[in-house]
C-alpha cells in the first residue's frame, strides 16, 4: 500500500526496476519556490533556487546578492528600510 503522503496526483511517478526484478514506483520530489521579498512578495533575483542539498555546492556569494538583507528583500525594499534608518532622529540620552 502507499504511504498517504504520496497518494496526492501532483507528485510524479517513475516506474523503476529493483535489482530483485519488481517494478516499483519512484516518487520525484517537488519542485522548490522561487525566493521571495519580505515585505513586497516579489520574487528575488540572485538567490538560487533548489533542494538544500543542491543550494549547498554552491558558494556563499553565489547562493544570495551580497548586498544588506541580500536574500531577504528586493532592492526597492532594502533601499526603502536603508532611507528610513537614516532619516531616523537620534534619540537623547
Amino acid at each position: 500500500m502507499v504511504r498517504h503522503r504520496y497518494k496526492s496526483r501532483t507528485l510524479s511517478r517513475v516506474t523503476r526496476r529493483t535489482p530483485s526484478g519488481r517494478i516499483v514506483y519512484q516518487f520525484k520530489k517537488k519542485k522548490p519556490q522561487k525566493a521571495r521579498c519580505g515585505v513586497c512578495g516579489k520574487i528575488l533575483k540572485g538567490v538560487v533556487c533548489g533542494r538544500p542539498y543542491m543550494v549547498q555546492k554552491h558558494s556563499k556569494t553565489e547562493r544570495r546578492p551580497e548586498r544588506p538583507f541580500g536574500g531577504v528583500l528586493c532592492s526597492a525594499c532594502m533601499r526603502r528600510v536603508m532611507i528610513a534608518k537614516c532619516r531616523k532622529q537620534p534619540e537623547k540620552a
